[in-house]
């Protein structure tokens, strides 16, 4: 279901956190809306709203993020399943009408835009030493930055900590950008091909966690890069995870 661009409030903004899937994004570029990525949970995308509120230039059209957290209308400040179903029940009405479940819009989506995979991986380290094997992840990540995975070099690295977004052309630093968002001690690589890394310690439980995404021009090939890239990094932090 789509809505017309002449009816959508002024500035009307998507917002996600940075681990958050793409698809969303391109989706809404196609519709001439700009989504902002924000940091990992909901109390940032509140923020946000409240950022607009205070602006005359941009308004929340809606919110999502990876653990299938919704938000549309900014009349609540959480992710909210209430009003996320009766939507899904509206977009479920709209497909029936055309003769198409949400399966056969979904796959319509996947034609046109490319099919989009994530995925999750976490290592609980637990104790003292899970916090110093969590810390040894990191700095390696940072101290010996990957300049490819999967074949596939590395074509952006954004380190949360310091706020700072490099673009790298041909193996060598090019040039940086200042990332407007809180500091935080997160990692994430952006990939030829539209693929991505993000690492990130979590902050209520003893976990480090790695997230992936790939697009690709079928469900096999996401699948297959999706699973050669869990493997890769993962192989890599096997090592620090057991000092």
């Amino acid at each position: 279901m789509t809505q017309k661009k002449n009816d959508l409030p002024k500035g009307a903004t998507v917002l996600k956190p940075i681990v958050t899937s793409e698809l969303g994004r391109d989706i809404a570029a196609a519709h001439g809306i700009e989504t902002i990525d924000t940091l990992t949970g909901f109390k940032y995308i509140s923020e946000k709203i409240r950022e607009f509120e205070a602006q005359s230039d941009r308004s929340f059209l809606l919110g999502y993020e990876e653990s299938y957290g919704y938000l549309i209308g900014d009349f609540v400040r959480d992710k909210d399943a209430v009003q996320t179903c009766l939507w899904l029940a509206e977009v479920a009405a709209y497909y029936k009408a055309k003769k198409m479940t949400l399966l056969d819009a979904l796959s319509e989506i996947f034609k046109e835009y490319a099919y989009y995979l994530e995925g999750l991986e976490s290592l609980t380290l637990e104790g003292r030493e899970g916090v110093e094997k969590i810390a040894a992840i990191m700095s390696d990540f940072r101290e010996n930055p990957p300049v490819e995975f999967v074949g596939r070099r590395v074509l952006v690295r954004e380190d949360y900590t310091n706020s700072e977004r490099v673009y790298v052309e041909d193996g060598m630093d090019g040039r940086t950008e200042i990332i407007e968002l809180p500091k935080s001690n997160v990692l994430k690589y952006k990939l030829e091909g539209g693929a991505w890394v993000c690492v990130r310690p979590s902050g209520t439980e003893p976990k480090i966690k790695f997230y992936f995404g790939v697009k690709e021009e079928t469900a096999e090939a996401s699948e297959q890069v999706l699973k050669e890239l869990v493997e890769e990094v993962m192989g890599r932090v096997s090592g620090k995870s057991k000092l």
